[in-house]
């Protein structure tokens, strides 16, 4: 017996949200139920937010403007465990630049994705190609409806021939009938019908045919031409009944407004197939030649009616060889007289009706039912499940990101003689909002990693500027670091943050242990002694964890400094501290809720405990890490900062957004730490993991590395379009990158690891 497939559809159900179906189906079941599944989903909601009634087992309902939305539905369906996700794509359904939101979504998901292309433009904008290219290379398969669009897939985007399949637009198995009873019913008895269906707006052609009817009353007085369908709701949004109104005022002004019926209806599928039954011509006279389907021309193909349409890509393929009359776009002379022609001869239009009918058999939603299992089966069979846990104590699969070679000309060019800017305006340097000590700190701890061998050194000058700046930002008169500076070299403040103070002993320390100057080491040594009694009496658990870090760095050269070990074990233990009174079962963290560089605090308690030999400090941030990883890593096994807009929540699961470079750069640095005290794979991984970040493995599949220059956008935002290469993005994405690279270099089966501690 045919194993079942659970399949979610992805599509469009109302204007402005984006729906989501999902059935569970074996192969009997998709042919007995074609039309639930295939018309709702594979049709239905694609087709321009016609409303059809249909039982899905869930349906999920996303605005689509909301990138959250995309990433919790993502979620949802990750829960489901779902086989295969069928996307159908078309412009206009989803949210963002050319649609660029659905990306939150399929980035997210654990299983594969089956991708049906409504469109494909032979001449698509930039963002087009590459938002339509992400989703496609997020597809194992991609389904067009029609030849053109296969060829266009390969020769304008480059998509092999062996990812594509070619599935002909679905329709009813209904049985051929004459339109006598339908009109009766419809109250259209006796008179020839030409029928057009479908949502209204300029593109589809609707007044050539009104400027149509004069030439077909010659011959077929009694003839009425009916438009079924709403009016766009996008078009209403913006114009209201404006075009509808228009198309009425042209009826009268050719004088056929009594054989032209303008019904404003959203129709269930039963209403369709009876409308479509009753016309004598069905008439598709769009304008848009690079259409690539048509649901309603298939449907009127299927229930074996002479058609006359347009040439677009999908007519001239389904309509070839006799099986119904192409017209010259917006020729309304020409589309008059095939009209006329097919209603005065009776003997053609019937045999044009039942070469359609014999040609539609292989396009039955049973047929196509059969050929979108065969797809998804294929999907299926190709992929496994990303999982974040590792039930059988293996190293899972993880992104494997070769770290990038090192670019600097983006950090260079935000330094100038003073030191390295805040901010900037794309990639250039923002002067109105001068420079701060938190990241010139940032920055001098990128100078000292590129130390490390392997590495090209930054130029002397520039780290001597950056020391400088850290040396002015002492102030002597309230032992403290002043932070911000304006762009005239004025300090803004007498005192800066506790946190700023903590970064800044974090950097002296790693630049007395790692500086390649001697003499810039003894001066980070002096400075770092100098600053450090101000962090006994801070109460921000970061600016303890950043002085730990420091304090890593400091003690490991410098011998019998009784101060710094007091006030390294003081600051280990408030962080035991906090966390004893507030973690709980499910809540395993030193605060109520979770703000920014979350991972600085374990990460802390780890290199603290292995240096001071203390087990309770090393479990701890073990921990601690491990749940706010737990925490930071979606379903699909993506890494998922916390997002600035959690910062005041209480105890809950993070939100997604804003993502900011700091958080990534804490999770890379503390899950290397960890794995260096455990050499559990799962920690390299992690970090693996969130370094992928950077590169495009985020909720929006979004690379935020410029590979050229080594910028970093500023951060992961709902709405894409965060160009703006900020001093703080690119220090952190550099210091992760260094830090990756370093790891790259040790073999993992020579890798020396420190033992865990035991008990003594």
């Amino acid at each position: 017996m045919t194993q079942p497939i659970r399949v979610a559809f992805v599509g469009n159900s109302l204007p402005r949200r984006c729906g989501i179906a999902t059935f569970t189906t074996d192969l009997q079941q998709a042919v007995a139920a074609s039309e639930a599944v295939a018309e709702t989903c594979i049709a239905a909601m694609t087709d321009h937010g016609q409303a059809y009634d249909y039982p899905p087992a869930v349906r999920i309902e996303i605005a689509d403007d909301r990138i959250e939305e995309y990433v919790r539905a993502a979620d949802i369906l990750n829960a489901g465990r779902f086989d295969v996700v069928s996307l159908q794509h078309e412009f206009g359904i989803f949210g963002g630049e050319a649609g660029c939101h659905v990306m939150a979504l399929l980035s997210g998901l654990t299983m594969p994705v089956v991708t049906t292309l409504h469109t494909v433009l032979a001449e698509p904008t930039a963002a087009q190609r590459d938002v339509l290219g992400r989703i496609i290379g997020a597809s194992v398969r991609v389904v067009v409806m029609a030849r053109k669009g296969r060829d266009l897939l390969r020769t304008v985007y480059g998509v092999p021939a062996d990812k594509i399949d070619v599935i002909l637009h679905g329709i009813p198995d209904v049985a051929f009938t004459e339109p006598t009873a339908a009109k009766a019913r419809l109250g259209f008895a006796g008179r020839p019908v030409i029928l057009t269906f479908g949502l209204l707006s300029p593109n589809k052609g609707i007044e050539v045919m009104i400027d149509a009817m004069p030439e077909i009353l010659r011959s077929q007085p009694d003839a009425v031409y009916v438009v079924l369908g709403a009016t766009h709701p996008n078009l209403v949004r913006d114009q209201g009944e404006t075009y509808r109104e228009s198309l009425a005022a042209r009826a009268r002004d050719r004088g056929v407004e009594g054989h032209v019926v303008l019904l404003d209806q959203f129709v269930d599928l039963a209403t369709l197939l009876e409308f479509i039954s009753m016309c004598d011509v069905y008439v598709t006279p769009y304008l848009d030649e690079a259409q690539m389907t048509s649901g309603t021309l298939a449907y009127s193909f299927g229930l074996g009616k002479a058609v006359v349409s347009t040439p677009y890509w999908h007519a001239r393929e389904l309509l070839a060889d006799g099986r119904g009359i192409l017209v010259p776009s917006s020729d309304a002379a020409a589309t008059g007289a095939a009209v006329a022609g097919l209603l005065t001869d009776d003997i053609r239009r019937e045999a044009m009706r039942r070469r359609a009918y014999a040609g539609s058999r292989s396009m039955t939603w049973a047929r196509t039912a059969e050929q979108y299992r065969s797809v998804f089966e294929q999907a299926r069979q190709g992929h496994r499940f990303r999982v974040v846990e590792r039930p059988d104590g293996r190293e899972p699969a993880s992104p494997r990101f070769a770290p990038p070679a090192m670019q600097l000309g983006h950090f260079l060019s935000m330094c100038d003689d003073t030191g390295l800017f805040q901010h900037a305006v794309h990639s250039v340097p923002d002067r109105s909002h001068g420079y701060c000590v938190d990241d010139n700190a940032r920055a001098l701890l990128v100078a000292c990693a590129l130390n490390y061998p392997g590495e090209l050194g930054l130029p002397d000058t520039l780290t001597a500027r950056l020391a400088a700046f850290v040396q002015h930002a002492w102030n002597p008169g309230t032992r403290r670091f002043r932070n911000f500076m304006g762009f005239d070299r004025r300090w803004l403040e007498e005192s800066g943050s506790e946190d700023s103070h903590g970064r800044t002993l974090w950097a002296l320390g790693e630049c007395a242990r790692s500086d390649a100057s001697a003499s810039r080491r003894r001066w980070a040594t002096a400075l770092f002694a100098e600053a450090l009694p101000a962090a006994e009496t801070f109460g921000s658990p970061r600016a303890w964890a950043f002085t730990l870090l420091g304090l890593d760095a400091y003690c490991a050269v410098t011998a019998e400094d009784t101060l710094a070990e007091r006030v390294r074990h003081a600051l280990a233990t408030r962080l035991m501290s906090i966390l004893a009174a507030v973690e709980t079962g499910g809540w395993a963290w030193f605060e109520d809720g979770l703000a920014y560089d979350n991972a600085r605090l374990p990460q802390a308690l780890i290199i603290t405990g292995m240096a001071v030999r203390s087990v309770e400090f090393v479990d701890a941030g073990l921990r601690t890490l491990h749940w706010l990883m737990s925490q930071q890593t979606t379903p699909a096994g993506v890494f998922r900062p916390v997002g600035s807009s959690s910062f005041s929540d209480r105890r809950t699961a993070p939100r997604p957004f804003d993502q900011q470079p700091l958080e990534v750069t804490a999770a890379v640095s503390a899950c290397l730490a960890a794995w260096r005290v455990e050499g559990d794979p799962e920690w390299k991984a992690n970090a693996e993991r969130a370094f992928g970040w950077f590169l495009g493995a985020n909720d929006l599949g979004l690379p935020l590395v410029d590979a050229e220059t080594g910028g970093c956008r500023d951060g992961l935002h709902p709405h894409p379009g965060e160009e703006n290469q900020g001093g703080g993005s690119i220090v952190s994405y550099l210091l992760s990158q260094l830090e990756m690279r370093r790891i790259a270099h040790v073999m993992d089966g020579r890798a020396k690891f420190v033992p865990r501690l035991a008990e003594t």
